[in-house]
């Protein structure tokens, strides 16, 4: 049964991150392929937080979903002023050099990982407990995105992705709206690392590489941007396959490879088969329709 809440565990974590991710890419519009590195963010200030200061393990998890929010805004307030391109680009930059910070200092475990994390609550504590908590995490997460998709804010991101000229021109600060959206798109995800630290308590930096990137992108792009099931849905079915890859016994340098190709793969035959989705998106702004619909009477 073990080995089940861990499956549960890891789907509603990464429920947590391909939502949050959504908010970022798909109504925002803001391309960032660097979200495992707020995961990391997350999971390494909640760890370091409890276990080198002795902070209480829920208000680390807080402060480490707060550093993630004020490096995501470091990263996007200089790459956002000039143009949303240099977003993706500084982004690949901060995964990649973060990554090798974490590497090669000492008090992160360098490249042999972070051990010793405390664990959240008493160590005899069922694994279904918090199996139960991060399933109700990721819900409250799911249905926190929709609020802001389907909201005032959602309905300003909607313009501000559509035409960003128009958006400014109506007076309304585009920069604000997209550091706001990043960051509440990469505090989610620092929360989520925090959850998983506290929980498996071990950290390496190759679990927030690349790699993560493309598996992040996949669950949205399969399950359906802009969409509030869609993330979930490609969530639950990108996490059974790789454990399906897994019964396989494969020796682990062909492992990693497919796992890569895998989620490469679906993004590439997505796009041209079913650029959609597996969950059809419907835009949340539905302002056009209804002025069409007074118009008409």
């Amino acid at each position: 049964m073990e080995y089940l809440y861990t499956i549960i565990i890891l789907v509603g974590l990464y429920v947590v991150l391909a939502s949050s991710f959504n908010l970022v890419i798909g109504y925002a519009g803001l391309i960032s392929i660097a979200h495992p590195v707020f995961y990391a963010i997350g999971a390494y200030g909640s760890a370091l937080l409890a276990r080198d200061f002795g902070w209480p393990a829920p208000l680390a998890m807080l402060a480490g979903a707060l550093l993630a929010v004020a490096a995501s805004i470091l990263l996007a307030l200089p790459s956002l002023r000039v143009s949303g391109d240099y977003l993706l680009i500084a982004s690949i930059g901060f995964q990649l050099g973060l990554l090798e910070i974490i590497k090669n200092v000492s008090w992160t475990g360098g490249a042999g990982g972070l051990t010793n994390i405390p664990a959240a609550f008493a160590p005899s504590t069922p694994h279904w407990v918090y199996a139960v908590i991060v399933v109700v995490v990721a819900a409250l997460s799911v249905l926190a995105v929709r609020a802001v998709a389907h909201g005032a804010y959602g309905r300003a991101m909607s313009a501000l992705r559509d035409d960003e000229l128009a958006f400014s021109m109506l007076g309304r600060n585009a920069v604000a709206m997209k550091v706001g959206s990043f960051a509440l798109g990469c505090g989610l995800a620092g929360f989520a690392g925090a959850l998983y630290a506290h929980q498996f308590r071990y950290l390496a930096p190759d679990q927030f590489e690349i790699l993560q990137s493309s598996a992040i992108l996949t669950m949205v792009v399969v399950g359906g941007l802009r969409t509030t099931w869609g993330p979930v849905v490609g969530a639950v079915m990108l996490q059974a396959l790789p454990q399906a890859i897994t019964f396989m016994n494969l020796p682990p340098s062909l492992l990693g490879p497919l796992q890569g190709l895998l989620f490469t793969g679906l993004v590439l035959v997505f796009m041209f088969i079913r650029p959609q989705g597996l969950i059809p998106a419907a835009d949340v702004w539905t302002g056009a329709k209804e002025a069409h619909d007074v118009g008409r009477r």
